[in-house]
């Protein structure tokens, strides 16, 4: 049974949010109340948490779905909706939260951290708060928003500041059980180690930590084995110690062949050249061992590696190592300047950012993309035609139908606003201004209403273009 997962990918989806209300305030001897419909309430968010007490990804292995609760629909008597609250998901310190694309959204470290991964949608507004001077008693209410939908990547990076690197069977498991309190799983044949272990070192006034990866052949860095799936375990560690075995059976392999061959799967993988290296050679008290370690120990020490004499069965040489990577570890956190903090991406938009782009497709189709056009469409009611014509009104001061005129849209031309799998789609036709001039009744825009089939809206748009585009030309107010 799988007890440890350091990778897994979530899907989240945030609450939804609730309704805005129509309501008129009706009471006894007054029969114009006003206005009285409430906003609905937030959908919840769905949040990411660094809790020290959890140390695997398992629990979103099993369960890769989750989801906020929506909120509330408003009520008459100005009632606001409930919101919906907040799912909060704990996850290891040392998560980092990606795309399905791979691309970086949130490095989490540090107790407390958080993330956003899913925006709850925001609450439609009621009739009351839509009044205005204008508007003194608007018949309709705004849609709650839809919630943030996503499908996100978890990959969990051990914090440590130490990492055991070598051979399957070179006695990494067996060195951690010695140092630390940590217990891995020992036995006499490779691969005995799946899973990383982190142990906690104390020397002398230093506490560090300690991690065992398994795994590493040679391939490693392109699959082969156990060490693709670990290699991103050791990222953080400050120091890497190269564990060597001086008593291996096998014929094709000595300590200075297997450094050599872990070397190049580490720089293959990427990013750990400036990771200060340590030699221990294990299994000392075993006499072949020792021999072989008193030969190769000048040879590594000529390359510029600290080496250790070690063996973990008969705990020899573990005190002088243990201080030794205290020292290493001491100094490398007095070297940085800052605690290294969690890093989230931010993407700022551009200061000549209109909200919204108009792009052709075909001749005669234009499509509108934006934050904001996209999200008026989805809180729409378009039963309801005063808030298709609040929709227009809106849509109109925010530049978009000086955009379409831009790009070359002409009356009678199809417009989509929104994606292809989700758009709202109406014929387009220029105005001069928008509001109660080009309302057939209160709150009617014709412009917004269903699409028609092809071949009639080809009909009409050659009947209507020459004149109507004449028209926009005569009276433009530009």
């Amino acid at each position: 049974m799988t007890t440890f997962v350091d990778r897994v990918e979530l899907h989240v989806a945030a609450g939804n949010g609730g309704h805005g209300c129509a309501s008129v305030h009706r009471e006894k001897f007054k029969p114009l109340g006003g206005p009285d419909g409430g906003n609905g309430g937030r959908g919840g968010d769905v949040i990411l948490v660094v809790d020290q007490d959890v140390t695997t990804l398992l629990d979103y292995h099993h369960h890769p779905h989750r989801k906020a609760t929506n909120g509330q629909p408003g009520a008459g008597d100005n009632r606001e909706g409930k919101n919906g609250k907040d799912l909060v998901l704990p996850v290891p310190d040392g998560t980092v939260v990606l795309d399905r694309n791979g691309e970086v959204l949130a490095d989490l470290i540090g107790q407390g951290t958080t993330f956003v991964a899913g925006q709850g949608g925001r609450g439609g507004l009621g009739n009351a708060a839509l009044a205005s001077a204008r508007r003194k008693a608007p018949g309709f209410a705004l849609l709650g928003e839809p919630g943030e939908t996503r499908d996100i990547v978890l990959e969990l990076k051990t914090v440590a500041d130490v990492a055991l690197v070598g051979y399957p069977s070179a006695g990494k498991s067996s060195l951690i059980s010695v140092l630390s309190a940590a217990k891995p799983k020992i036995a006499d044949y490779p691969f005995t180690t799946l899973v990383p272990n982190l142990g906690v070192v104390t020397a002398g006034s230093t506490v560090y930590t300690i991690a065992d990866v398994p795994g590493l052949i040679p391939g490693a860095s392109q699959g082969k084995g156990l060490g693709l799936e670990f290699l991103r375990h050791v990222e953080r560690c400050e120091v890497l110690v190269h564990v060597l075995d001086t008593a291996t059976l096998e014929s094709d392999r000595d300590p200075v062949s297997d450094l050599d061959r872990i070397e190049a799967e580490l720089a293959e993988y990427g990013g750990l050249d400036n990771r200060p290296r340590v030699v221990v050679l294990n299994k000392i008290d075993i006499p072949d061992g020792k021999d072989l370690a008193d030969m190769i120990r000048p040879d590594l020490e000529e390359r510029g590696y600290r080496v250790f004499e070690v063996s973990a069965v008969a705990h020899l040489g573990l005190k002088e190592l243990s201080f030794a990577l205290a020292d290493i570890v001491a100094t490398a956190r007095a070297a940085k300047p800052v605690q290294e903090a969690t890093r989230i991406v931010i993407r700022p938009k551009a200061v000549d950012d209109a909200g919204f782009t108009v792009t052709r497709e075909g001749d005669g189709f234009f499509r509108v993309r934006g934050e904001k056009p996209e999200r008026w469409v989805r809180q729409t009611d378009f039963n309801n035609d005063e808030a298709v014509g609040y929709l227009a009104d809106r849509l109109n001061r925010l530049g978009v139908e000086d955009a379409l005129l831009k790009a070359g849209a002409r009356a009678m031309d199809g417009v989509a606003i929104g994606p292809e799998d989700n758009a709202v789609v109406f014929d387009w036709e220029p105005t001069m201004a928008a509001g109660a001039e080009m309302l057939g009744r209160r709150g009617e825009d014709h412009r917004m209403e269903a699409p028609r089939p092809a071949a009639q809206r080809r009909r009409d748009r050659d009947a209507a273009r020459d004149d109507a585009t004449q028209e926009y030309e005569e009276f433009r107010p530009f």
